[in-house]
């Protein structure tokens, strides 16, 4: 997410399943779609049979997706970024990229300031004590003529973010990819003979990726450097192209839209921090400052934030936020440091949080639901003992789940002492996804309204009655007695038809948006009436004359009806967007920075697949993402970010402009490129006693895990034939390893970290091969 947001404005599948079918050219890494996304690959197999596309697949395994390629490559776990940035370099060398889309949709001719740097391993600005980065050493070179930023048109200048690029990854050659990945540089020059077939206006290429880059330490970064190797091959915002996130379960994009993590509140606006006192000074802070040092404008669409975060503030406190009060701002939570969720279990398990130098108390008490933090979490012997630290537990689950019985964990596997155990743990019986109406959003931003098919069983309530009944119940309760911080509880807008249980419906409308006094156009004329929901995000004001639960998903419901209930199968493009299949955020768009499937004149680079088209008097095709009504040559691709083009080189990551390759912090062996840093250097290491680290001496094996079509998780640990089809723990073991260790198909083996061990059944393969890295099998 952090990563497609920062090069492209969006952090979102760029295309969509069904648009896999226009690609020519389909890279599978960090994933395992056959195995995992069985339906949505059947658009790359679609792809394969009428297009002659080209499947590559680069994976530690030979996987169900490996094992219908064209081209499959070997790839030591963790080291992606080595091999993406030979790719880049490849097309950069051999002039295998597409310039001209480089030159007007990307900020390849923007100059960089002479502070940048980059040396044995650190760009300029690393702070050793704090950790982390001062990024103003990674600023554009200011333009006092334009109070903007210089660029070089002809992007020949030392210090144009394309330049910078090509001295950046010229270390990593064919012969560096084989060393730090252990892929045959044959296999290697293969891989990016194919995958740079794409960087013309010709072909178009599609880049694929799951869990296998997203968990890593430097997942970010992996991204990045995807989506870079996408803008030089000119493949972002065309029909068969993009760099599509393929989501970990049917709601993943969903859970991200709505404010899935600490860092964000719905429609990825910022959580507001605590030095942001007040709402124009919140605003200051995270509105960006438009960039207009191209051929064309930039859009700049997140200067539309104060509409945004007041429409926001009004569906969540409706009446009493109030232009006097700052809309309710201050009534919203405000994060002091890290809030994710293994910084929360850090806090649990020492007792005191880290913010304010360890002098506050740590939480007393955690609600989690749909969550599964002692099977899902890195380190389950911390985990663990950290939930035993807590005064109570609530667990909302249509199934008993590991969470909730913490406290059975054997010894072995970093238990604690039951009888010592504290924690009163409530399990709350929750309905599931059948039991429910509700929508979906899919990894292809598609939010897709579902009907309940039977009720929850025995006292099993939905979700949002075992949540509505607890605000209410602490809403009482505040009525009665007080206590701290009462308008946050008190103010909670909650004027649902059944306020204990919820229409989602009614939720959905409420997420969409409404005018709440009459709307009218620059003429005077009511565009909405009091009242009436919203046609789209382009309707929102911030004074407080609308209200909107998510931005992002307005034009889901409008006057017209439940947008995401559309089932239309017409396709007037023929290339798969279906714009009447349910809705597709942003404003029903199907291919994200479709701008940029044209040239500057607004030709399609290929007529063929023409995502749209400029044919004289308006644009054809897509919902433009891009103001409508502009004509070609106004306003950039890339409407989120402030320069309006693609970010080559993007200055607001916290671990560098450009990918690099880093060692996982149990590093396998020293990193070629700079032994004196081996790993990445702002990683956070916890330092409990419970966070301990191995060494390559002690555990010279790299593991790996996967996920399978017959089994998913708790989900499916209550249907029977799939436990007999997958009935247990497996640890797949190639020949070579398995011959070595002794351990033989079938028998029970021991796997072994510096935190734990677990055991199960061996299955020798032969789907992992031997590898020579640095030199060494």
């Amino acid at each position: 997410m952090a990563s497609l947001a920062a090069t492209f404005g969006r952090g979102a599948m760029t295309n969509g399943w069904v648009d896999i079918k226009n690609a020519d050219v389909i890279l599978a890494m960090g994933g395992n779609p056959a195995e995992n996304h069985p339906c949505g690959f059947k658009w790359t197999i679609e792809a394969k049979k009428t297009r002659n596309a080209k499947l590559v697949v680069v994976d530690p395994r030979f996987t169900r997706t490996a094992a219908v390629a064209d081209v499959y490559a070997p790839i030591r776990p963790g080291t992606d970024i080595a091999f993406l940035n030979g790719i880049i370099r490849y097309a950069l060398n051999t002039g295998r990229y597409h310039e001209e889309y480089v030159r007007i949709h990307t900020a390849g001719p923007y100059i960089v300031g002479e502070k940048y740097r980059f040396d044995e391993g650190l760009f300029s600005g690393f702070d050793p004590a704090k950790g982390d980065y001062d990024k103003s050493a990674w600023a554009y070179e200011p333009d006092p003529k334009t109070n903007g930023y210089q660029v070089d048109p002809t992007m020949k200048h030392p210090r144009c973010t394309l330049q910078l690029l090509k001295k950046h990854v010229d270390r990593y050659t064919p012969e560096m990819v084989e060393r730090i990945c252990g892929t045959p540089k044959a296999k290697f020059l293969e891989v990016a003979e194919v995958v740079t077939s794409t960087g013309n206006p010709e072909r178009v290429g599609t880049v694929t990726y799951a869990l296998g880059w997203t968990q890593h330490s430097v997942g970010v970064q992996i991204i990045r450097a995807a989506a870079t190797l996408q803008l030089l091959l000119g493949n972002v915002g065309r029909p068969g192209g993009g760099v599509n996130a393929l989501r970990g379960h049917s709601n993943i994009q969903g859970a991200t839209d709505t404010a899935g993590t600490f860092e964000i509140l719905t429609g990825y606006l910022a959580t507001p921090r605590s030095e942001l006192t007040d709402l124009q000074t919140y605003l200051k802070a995270v509105t960006p400052t438009t960039l207009n040092t191209q051929a064309w404008a930039s859009v700049n669409y997140y200067s539309n934030y104060p509409k945004f975060m007041v429409s926001l503030l009004k569906a969540l406190y409706g009446k009493a936020a109030a232009n006097d009060n700052d809309w309710g701002y201050q009534w919203l939570p405000k994060t002091d440091g890290n809030h994710s969720w293994l910084y929360m279990f850090d806090d649990m398990y020492r007792g005191n949080s880290r913010r304010a130098g360890g002098t506050e108390p740590a939480p007393e008490g955690l609600m989690t639901f749909g969550f599964n933090p002692v099977a899902v979490g890195p380190n389950s012997s911390k985990m663990i003992n950290a939930l035993s630290k807590l005064t109570w537990l609530v667990v909302g689950e249509n199934y008993q789940i590991e969470t909730a019985t913490f406290w059975k964990a054997p010894k072995e596997y970093g238990g604690p002492d039951p009888s010592r155990i504290q924690t009163e743990v409530f399990q709350l019986p929750c309905g599931g996804f059948a039991e429910t109406d509700g929508s979906f959003t899919n990894s292809a931003r598609q939010i897709q309204w579902k009907w309940k098919a039977i009720d929850a069983p025995g006292a099993a309530k939905t979700d949002q009655e075992v949540i509505s009944r607890i605000l209410l119940a602490v809403r009482e309760l505040y009525r009665k007695e007080g206590g701290a911080l009462p308008e946050q509880v008190l103010n909670v807008t909650w004027n649902y038809s059944n306020p204990i249980n919820p229409d989602l419906a009614e939720v959905l409308k409420e997420v969409n948006g409404k005018a709440i006094t009459d709307l009218k156009d620059k003429d005077g004329k009511v565009i909405r009436a009091a009242g009436q929901q919203l046609d789209g995000f382009g309707q929102l004001r911030d004074d407080g004359s609308t209200s909107c639960g998510n931005w992002i998903y307005s034009g889901v419901y409008t006057e017209a009806g439940n947008n995401a209930a559309r089932r239309g199968t017409g396709d007037p493009t023929g290339l798969g967007m279906y714009p009447d299949w349910t809705f597709s955020w942003p404003a029903n768009r199907r291919i994200m920075y479709n701008r940029a499937s044209a040239d500057a004149e607004g030709r399609p680079w290929d007529p063929t697949r023409a995502g749209i088209a400029w044919n004289g008097t308006k644009w054809v095709g897509d919902v433009p993402d891009f103001p409508p009504d502009s004509p070609p040559g106004q306003y950039g691709a890339f409407i989120m970010l402030p320069e309006g083009v693609g970010r080559l080189y993007a200055p607001v990551l916290n671990d560098g402009p450009f990918p690099e390759h880093y060692e996982a912090t149990e590093a396998a062996i020293e990193n070629p490129l700079h032994p004196k840093v081996t790993s990445n250097p702002v990683t956070m290491r916890f330092s409990s006693d419970k966070d301990v680290y191995g060494n390559r001496d002690q555990f010279p094996v790299v593991c790996t895990t996967y996920r399978l079509t017959e089994m998913y998780h708790y989900w499916t640990h209550h249907t029977g034939i799939l436990n007999q089809l997958q009935p247990g723990f497996f640890i797949e073991i190639p020949e070579e390893l398995a011959k070595e260790k002794g351990i033989a198909n079938g028998s029970r083996a021991r796997v072994t970290s510096a935190r734990g061990a677990i055991e199960g059944v061996a299955m020798v393969t032969r789907r992992l091969g031997k590898m020579t890295i640095d030199g060494k099998i």
